[in-house]
């Protein structure tokens, strides 16, 4: 769970943070203003209703009449008539700006997320990020379309209330009156108090789904663990907390209701016993009192709507919050205004502007420490000529990865340059960097879709031709061809159908096509088996070549042919040289080869046994 979900929402509303939101929403503003006066026609209409009944009570009935009644009854049918399209127009347009904000704030939320640097993801999770373009874009979405129109409402047709009420009667309005402070007070606490359940249903909710997710992606591993009982205990934990939270709610709802009706009909009372000491004394009409009590009925309908309204906003302001720390989040690697004017930013590229990539790559004193304080290089030097294939080989979190997410400013240096082409990268745009390395993952990742889609999402406009050709260097068309559907053969959610091999060709013939200038495979045939390492290599050799390029990798087999091979140890350079001169000078890399030269040995003896 992200931090920023750690923290007590506060029980105020914060016009400041509301404000801000706003800031990003000034496109809706006119649309806003209309439904709140379609609202203001609506609450208008209910405060004229039983104005209209008190002027028939006094002037048809009591004095037993009908002049003047077609045109009343014309004037009555078009009230109602104008109040129908008045509901229709404002459910219409409500709607629509629902729909419409939802679309505009995940777009805003979207465009950021793919803005923010890869350190912003270590520390954010994929739920957490999940639910703020989700669960709160619609909660907020709601609230402000319908929640914030149902305030005007209420606060219109209450004040209309009053001062008709005041102008009629002044002291049966007071009377009347005396009973909406403690329904409104009534009407805080419960809808509190319905909220607060409500949001521990939903948190157990979104951990009940997180489970259900978790338990189909890994039901593998739970059946080869016997989790199941397990699994089933925190399960049922979970879930009764979801169920006494929801039954707490329940209880709520349910004593709320009577406790309003009972506090309408005591306002009722009073007005009855008051109103009908009046009318016996001459001193109210008879329409006068129906009107009264039409409206001490209806008053208390937009106190509860005004309470619940104001108890969803304290509630949502939690979710604006999160979406507005989301949206504001600025990524730690941006491009300087120079930059973006001359070469364009990550959405509106300058294409015309950009440079060939030559291929020379220097590493000058650079430095580097993430956030959490780990350092991993200090006055790190390095040269690459055009066209050189670099091996790095160490341990785990010797810094292998590290450097070449450097490279492709995934980070950049805490001091220190790294040089293109002899130019500082920080003086040419993110995209056209990125648009010229391809970068084969450790995990290949593939996106539900064909393996069509998954080939050409580098390069959109690609040919058939130039798909098969790009799988055919990497030995993906031979397993491809042998499918079904071929290449539009569904590969699964997260490409679950396909091998770890077959993802692993597809995400090089995705890099291959490309035709990146510069290339980087993070420990890409660490997860293939031999057979399909073998498949690959003589093609990465072909692909590799007059292309400057990083390769990180355990199974040395697979760098041998590499220009340089370095050894990196604790962040700096402790061996260096080809895979023959490494071999002689018996340090680290010797080690490590001969060791894994027995173990393969010992494998294929084994398999051949078997």
């Amino acid at each position: 769970m992200d931090r920023i979900d750690k923290r007590k929402s506060t029980q105020k509303i914060d016009i400041g943070i509301w404000r801000k939101l706003f800031k990003y929403l000034s496109e809706f503003k006119n649309g806003l203003i209309f439904l709140a006066l379609l609202m203001v026609g609506v609450a208008g209409i209910d405060v004229v209703m039983p104005l209209l009944t008190k002027y028939a009570i006094d002037n048809f009935i009591v004095k037993k009449t009908i002049d003047g009644l077609p045109i009343f009854a014309l004037v009555y049918f078009c009230v109602i008539v104008f109040q129908g399209l008045n509901v229709r127009l404002f459910i219409i347009h409500a709607g629509k700006i629902e729909t419409h904000l939802a679309y505009h704030i995940r777009k805003i939320g979207f465009k950021r997320l793919q803005e923010l640097s890869f350190s912003y993801y270590d520390t954010s999770s994929v739920g957490w990020l999940m639910a703020r373009m989700t669960s709160d874009v619609t909660k907020l979405s709601e609230i402000i379309s319908w929640g914030l129109i149902d305030m005007v409402w209420a606060l219109v047709m209450m004040a209309g209330f009053i001062g008709v009420m005041l102008y009629n009667n002044v002291g049966l309005t007071l009377i009347c009156m005396s009973v909406v402070p403690v329904l409104f007070l009534i009407g805080m606490y419960f809808q509190k108090k319905i909220l607060k359940s409500y949001r521990v249903v939903r948190k157990f909710n979104s951990r009940l789904t997180a489970d259900f997710s978790e338990e189909v992606s890994g039901a593998k591993t739970t059946k080869t663990l016997v989790r199941e009982e397990e699994n089933l205990k925190e399960f049922k934990l979970d879930a009764g907390k979801m169920r006494n939270s929801s039954v707490k709610a329940a209880v709520f709802s349910a004593l709320f209701l009577p406790i309003v009706i009972s506090m309408g009909s005591l306002g009722v009372g009073f007005v009855l016993w008051i109103g009908g000491e009046k009318i016996i004394a001459g001193d109210l009409s008879y329409g006068t009192f129906v009107m009264f009590i039409a409206y001490t009925v209806q008053f208390f309908d937009p106190i509860n709507r005004l309470a619940g309204t104001i108890a969803e906003l304290q509630n949502a302001q939690a979710s604006a919050e999160r979406i507005i720390g989301l949206i504001e989040t600025k990524p730690d690697i941006w491009d300087s205004k120079d930059v973006i004017k001359k070469y364009g930013d990550l959405f509106h590229s300058k294409r015309e502007n950009w440079e060939k990539i030559h291929g020379d790559i220097e590493f000058k004193d650079v430095s580097f420490t993430y956030k959490n304080g780990e350092k991993v290089f200090k006055n790190f030097n390095l040269k690459v000529n055009k066209g050189e294939t670099i091996a790095l080989v160490g341990e785990t979190g010797s810094g292998k990865s590290t450097l070449v997410n450097l490279l492709c400013r995934f980070y950049e240096p805490s001091s220190g340059e790294i040089l293109i082409d002899g130019i500082d990268y920080r003086k040419r745009s993110l995209l056209w960097l990125q648009s010229n390395i391809g970068y084969v993952l450790q995990s290949p990742h593939l996106f539900s879709g064909t393996i069509r889609d998954n080939i050409i999402y580098g390069k959109l406009n690609a040919s058939i031709l130039e798909i098969e050709n790009a799988a055919k260097l990497v030995n993906a068309h031979n397993f491809i061809s042998k499918l079904d559907k071929k290449y539009d053969t569904q590969v699964g959610e997260g490409g679950g159908n396909l091998s770890t091999g077959e993802k692993q060709l597809i995400s090089f013939a995705r890099a291959i096509l490309a035709n990146p200038a510069l290339f980087v495979l993070d420990e890409a045939t660490s997860s293939i088996d031999t057979e399909t390492e073998k498949m690959i290599q003589n093609a990465i050799e072909k692909v590799l070549k007059s292309r400057t390029s990083f390769v990180v990798a355990h199974r040395l087999s697979t760098i041998v042919s590499a220009d340089k091979i370095l050894v990196i140890r604790n962040g700096s350079i402790t061996e260096s040289g080809n895979h023959r001169e490494l071999l002689k000078k018996k340090g680290y890399y010797y080690s490590l080869y001969t060791n894994q030269l027995l173990e393969d040995k010992e494998m294929e003896s084994k398999e051949m046994f078997s």
